[in-house]
């Protein structure tokens, strides 16, 4: 797991290949040596934007551990959270809130409300809502969720700062933009004092909060902000995913259009101040223009 959870995907995947070779020669196929590794491989998967393969693996991974343990056991439900999560990115809705239930569920039963494996499906199952635009229930679960790791983990938590970020996307969509960015910004500065600037660079969480922060600067026409935030956000994805995944694509286009708009908004005051300009005078009262905007949610960067 080092090179995966270093964000070096490439040398993760061939480690990964090479040691079920190793395992499927050495054991079996369903060994749980076996099983725990195609698991692995499909939560890589997962995270270059491999659906389909991440999907094939981890279909194997829990037909192979329901030969094994009871319907409950924790590896189980660890698999059937991983569906919920891979067909929540296929937009498959419906069948991801059944796995998230289902491992809900088993979690509550295996392990107790607080405990933060449990936490973990609630916090999925309120990105779901929020999704959705079941705005309510993903606030009761995302409450759950803060107070549940506050008290487990601690308020400086990465995985309490985490929360934050939801909160954040939660008052965005509800429009309470200033709520919105006070979470961004709490979730951001926690990740950086408990990563360090080195860490926080390519710490994907943060990355996705950055970016969910550069899209409300957008909103409120804060353009040399958002700017910024999406050329940080984009410079730790390329580091962690590369340049070609779709996390730094999609990014680059919205930074793209950000820069464009600039260099409009620029042009057109500078149009508008020589126009105004009396032939006498020597200096130009420029007027700034202000970009008005739908609001529209960014998908895909909920933790």
């Amino acid at each position: 797991m080092f090179y995966a959870n270093q964000g070096k995907l490439r040398e993760a995947e061939k480690m990964y290949v090479r040691a079920l070779e190793g395992y499927e020669k050495a054991f079996a196929r369903d060994h749980i040596s076996t099983l725990d590794t195609v698991n692995n491989l499909g939560v890589l998967y997962m995270d270059q934007g491999k659906l389909d393969e991440a999907q094939k693996m981890f279909q194997r991974v829990l037909e192979g551990y329901e030969k094994s343990f009871a319907r409950d056991h924790t590896r189980i439900l660890d698999t059937v959270n991983n569906l919920g999560i891979l067909y929540t990115d296929q937009g498959e809705l419906g069948k991801a809130e059944k796995m998230y239930s289902r491992a809900l569920e088993g979690y509550e039963k295996t392990l107790g409300r607080d405990h933060t494996s449990t936490l973990g499906v609630v916090n999925h199952l309120g990105n779901l809502y929020l999704s959705q635009g079941k705005l309510g229930k993903a606030e009761k679960l995302y409450s759950r969720t803060k107070e549940g790791y506050e008290k487990a983990l601690g308020p400086e938590h990465i995985l309490t700062l985490g929360t934050f970020n939801n909160f954040g996307l939660l008052y965005q969509s509800q429009g309470m933009l200033g709520e919105a960015e006070k979470m961004y910004c709490q979730a951001l500065e926690g990740y950086e004092h408990a990563l360090g600037q080195k860490g926080i660079a390519t710490y994907v969480p943060a990355l996705e909060t950055a970016c969910n922060m550069a899209l409300l600067l957008d909103t409120q026409g804060d353009v040399s902000r958002a700017e910024a935030m999406y050329s940080k956000a984009l410079t730790g994805y390329e580091e962690v995913f590369g340049r070609d995944h779709q996390k730094c694509e999609r990014v680059r286009k919205k930074l793209s259009a950000l820069q464009i708009l600039a260099s409009e908004r620029n042009l057109s005051t500078k149009a508008k101040g020589d126009r105004k300009r009396p032939l006498y005078q020597g200096t130009s009262h420029s007027i700034a223009s202000r970009r008005t905007k739908a609001f529209k949610r960014r998908e895909g960067f909920q933790s």
